[in-house]
């Protein structure tokens, strides 16, 4: 099992961070209304949340902001959602290689339930997290051997 470290999040007393932490509620709220969108029109979750354009959008203001967070705890969320991001786009070009071979259709089905759902948690348990403000978890990095 892979190790966490926690990064403790300090309260922010000269406001420093309430822009970021502005965006990064931004951010967390076009990624929801791609996966929310995906859930009421004929869209699958991941399918919007990977080709919407709020998602889209979210991750361009993710990569234009993130040096304004990096070392602070803020910057676990900015990682959190990219990962999210980024292994949704993954999860889908396998489900597009399952679906074409005849026999991988009803395994490609379960993969785009499964990271459909993958993405709400992460969403909805990186915002929550954000709105009270705690970091998110990320891998201890080991030293170089």
């Amino acid at each position: 099992m892979t190790e966490v470290e926690v990064i403790p999040a300090h309260d922010d007393t000269d406001g420093q961070l309430d822009g970021p932490r502005a965006w990064c509620h931004v951010m967390y709220g076009l990624h929801a209304l791609s996966a929310v969108s995906g859930i009421l029109t004929s869209a699958t979750v991941v399918g919007a949340f990977v080709f919407g354009w709020p998602s889209i959008i979210a991750v361009i203001i993710n990569y234009v902001t993130r040096d304004r967070v990096r070392s602070t705890w803020l910057a676990t969320h900015w990682r959190w959602q990219l990962r999210t991001f980024w292994f949704a786009v993954v999860w889908l070009l396998v489900t597009g290689l399952l679906f074409v071979s005849f026999i991988g259709i009803p395994v490609a089905f379960l993969v785009i339930v499964s990271t459909g759902l993958w993405v709400l948690y992460r969403v909805i348990r990186g915002w929550m997290a954000l709105l009270d403000r705690r970091a998110m978890p990320v891998p201890v990095q080991l030293p170089a051997a």
